[in-house]
């Protein structure tokens, strides 16, 4: 549980990836920042992640700055599970980063339920049904059980408040089954997950790059309060 008086505290420590595992061609530090980089000769076949190997995280709060290329597409996972046979895959929840700007702050689960909430939107998630794969329940990248309880705010206003091409700050709030995204100050989605068979009490942490063009994302500043 995470108490009044708990601190945040660093878990990058602005010089080295010490404490971080992942493929060191697509992760290294510069400019005091975390930085993935997919270069026209280094393209993906499937997204990896640089993962943080001081625990895994229940109940929390995360704290970053990033930023991100136009042409990026990243995001922190949390509370996930490590992909067998996948070197530095992660699937689970995703505070969503993309620098065109469509989704960031949009709660995305990574390789299992997809989106559980767009940008603007308060979401109860339902069960998956008995006799129903997961994936049989993903329709159009999004689980089947999304229920919007409210809205939060317009989705394109939302997003002007995400400054491209800069640093932003990010803040994840993950306590028992509600999880909420905030992008500058400004909460973007929020999540109840009501579905027992595939939501996860704790997990890894990571910092993603995607399959396509090239990009970058940094991360710094990277905070945990548990």
């Amino acid at each position: 549980m995470i108490s009044a008086e708990a601190e945040f505290e660093p878990i990058f420590d602005g010089k080295t990836l010490a404490g971080w595992e992942g493929d060191p061609v697509y992760w290294t530090v510069e400019d005091g920042a975390i930085t993935g980089t997919i270069t026209p000769e280094t393209l993906l076949k499937a997204n990896t992640f640089l993962i943080w190997q001081g625990g895994q995280p229940g109940d929390f709060e995360l704290k970053a700055e990033f930023k991100i290329s136009e042409s990026g597409n990243s995001g922190i996972n949390y509370r996930s599970e490590l992909v067998e046979d996948v070197p530095f895959a992660l699937k689970g929840y995703q505070a969503d980063i993309d620098g065109k700007n469509n989704y960031t702050g949009q709660n995305y689960e990574e390789r299992k339920r997809a989106t559980l909430a767009y940008r603007g939107q308060e979401t109860k998630i339902t069960p998956q049904p008995d006799g129903v794969g997961v994936r049989e329940f993903v329709e159009r990248n999004a689980w089947k059980g999304l229920n919007v309880e409210k809205e939060i705010g317009d989705r394109a206003e939302l997003g002007s408040l995400i400054k491209a091409g800069e640093w932003n700050s990010i803040h994840i709030v993950a306590k028992g089954n509600v999880l909420k995204h905030y992008v500058n100050g400004q909460l973007m989605s929020e999540v109840h997950d009501e579905d027992p068979k595939n939501r996860l009490a704790s997990g890894y942490l990571g910092v993603q790059v995607h399959v396509g063009p090239p990009m970058t994302v940094q991360y710094k500043d990277i905070m945990l309060k548990q």
